[in-house]
């Protein structure tokens, strides 16, 4: 357990897992910048698990991915002052003038952002543009109809799951220290290593299984964990064609995107799951300055009264 930040006043902390020198390397060069303004600006403590939270040799051991799970266990063993944790995967950055996230979160429920439901655009034609795009420019044999567009029903039932109404990307879990540290460590131990999951034996369906089942959800706003594959396909498909090489474009894309949201996922294993890897996102000076004056201008009334015309100087 890395602490960067000690926990503060208000004993809330972010964490995430970066366990293996190539993990831990790349979210400290590329999303840590962003995740320590944002963490300063709210008095968030930052905490990062760099090893196996227990041994590998293990017959409970499984992926780090599951491993997140644990997390509240430990902070409770070792870190008793931290009271609310919002796990982020590592591929994550983050708009530091967004809202205190941890201000709109009830300790009693479990917080979470949908992949389905209040999405700012239609779920199904995005796919279609993602399948489309990725067929197009990436690989001619991407599949335009696969699991892409599998339905809640076809996905728990693929898992010998019962269906439930919704899908979270586990990406960002939010959870009280004392009210759900040993519910989320009995998930953990709930399941083999050895499942069969639709993302190689990742915890993705199994934890939303869990976690709608057991039924005292928040569901926070897509910003709070906007996925790139979706702004990507929908806002700048573009890249697809001209990105690849182009760090300047993607960045500037990357930023437009943060721009409007607060925290930016860049899950999955294809080539836009990389792009966070561009480096200097928000670390201009003239850029971080828009961002600051941008958010204290949308706190400012407007009257819409006429001021006449206004041309540009030459």
């Amino acid at each position: 357990m890395n602490v960067l930040i000690e926990p503060g006043e208000s004993k809330n902390v972010l964490t995430t897992i970066a366990i293996g020198e190539e993990y831990y390397n790349s979210w400290e060069q590329f999303a840590f910048p962003t995740w320590k303004k944002y963490c300063e600006r709210n008095d968030l403590g930052l905490i990062v698990f760099d090893t196996d939270l227990l041994p590998k040799d293990s017959t409970i051991w499984k992926k780090p991915n599951w491993q997140k799970l644990l997390i509240g266990h430990e902070l409770k063993i070792n870190l008793p002052n931290v009271s609310n944790v919002c796990f982020l995967d590592t591929d994550i950055l983050i708009n530091f003038m967004a809202p205190n996230i941890f201000d709109s979160y009830n300790p009693d429920t479990i917080g979470l952002v949908s992949l389905h439901q209040n999405l700012p655009y239609p779920r199904e034609e995005v796919l279609r543009r993602l399948a489309f795009l990725r067929h197009s420019y990436y690989d001619n044999n991407y599949p335009l109809d696969s699991a892409l567009f599998i339905s809640l029903d076809r996905l728990y039932e693929f898992h010998g799951l019962a269906s439930q109404k919704n899908e979270a990307c586990t990406g960002l879990i939010m959870f009280n220290v004392s009210r759900h540290a040993e519910t989320l460590r009995n998930w953990f131990s709930k399941y083999d290593r050895h499942l069969t999951s639709i993302t190689g034996g990742g915890e993705q369906t199994h934890v939303n299984f869990e976690m709608l089942k057991w039924g005292n959800i928040s569901w926070f706003n897509y910003k709070f964990q906007a996925m790139w594959v979706f702004e990507m396909a929908w806002k700048y498909p573009f890249l697809y064609e001209f990105g690849r090489e182009n760090k300047v474009l993607i960045r500037e894309c990357i930023e437009a995107s943060l721009f409007t949201n607060y925290f930016l996922h860049f899950a999955g294993s294809w080539y836009e799951s990389e792009m966070w890897k561009v480096g200097g996102v928000l670390e201009d000076l003239v850029k971080q300055e828009t961002f600051e004056g941008f958010s204290e201008y949308e706190k400012l009334p407007v009257t819409g009264e006429p001021v006449g015309i206004i041309k540009p100087k030459d």
